[in-house]
C-alpha cells in the first residue's frame, strides 16, 4: 500500500475509513462482499468475491426514475437481494465503505434483509 499523506477533503477521509473496514471485511463466493457507493443522487450495490477478485452483480438507482433517495435505496436493496437469490447468494458480508450506516445506507442493507438476504 502506497503511504498516504493526511487526509484533505470529505472524499479522501471516507476513503481512509473504507481501508479500515476493509481490513476486516472480505466476502467470499459462499458469502460475497455487499459494497455500497453513494453519490450525491444515485446509490450503487454491488456484491464482490474478494478472493477471485471480481464483482458478481451490480445494481444502481440510475434506471429507478420516481420516489425519494431513501426510497430508491430501499429499491437497490430489494432488486440486488433478488438477482443475489438467481445467482445463487443468500449470505452477504455487508461494507458500508466509509459511510455511516445512517439514512440511504442504512436503506439498502434493510431493501436486502427485505428481498431474502442474510445481511
Amino acid at each position: 500500500m502506497p503511504v498516504m499523506r493526511p487526509p484533505k477533503s470529505r472524499e479522501e477521509k471516507r476513503y481512509r475509513r473504507h481501508l479500515r473496514v476493509r481490513k476486516s471485511v472480505t466476502g467470499t463466493a459462499e458469502r460475497p462482499r455487499l459494497v455500497v457507493f453513494r453519490s450525491l443522487k444515485h446509490i450503487t450495490a454491488q456484491l464482490v468475491d474478494d478472493v477471485a477478485r471480481r464483482t458478481l452483480l451490480t445494481v444502481s438507482s440510475t434506471d429507478l426514475t420516481e420516489g425519494k433517495k431513501t426510497e430508491k435505496s430501499r429499491e437497490v436493496g430489494k432488486r440486488l437481494a433478488a438477482r443475489a437469490k438467481e445467482a445463487g447468494v443468500a449470505k452477504v458480508v455487508f461494507d458500508r465503505a466509509g459511510y455511516q450506516y445512517h439514512g440511504r445506507v442504512k436503506a439498502v442493507a434493510d431493501g436486502a434483509r427485505e428481498g431474502g438476504l442474510e445481511v
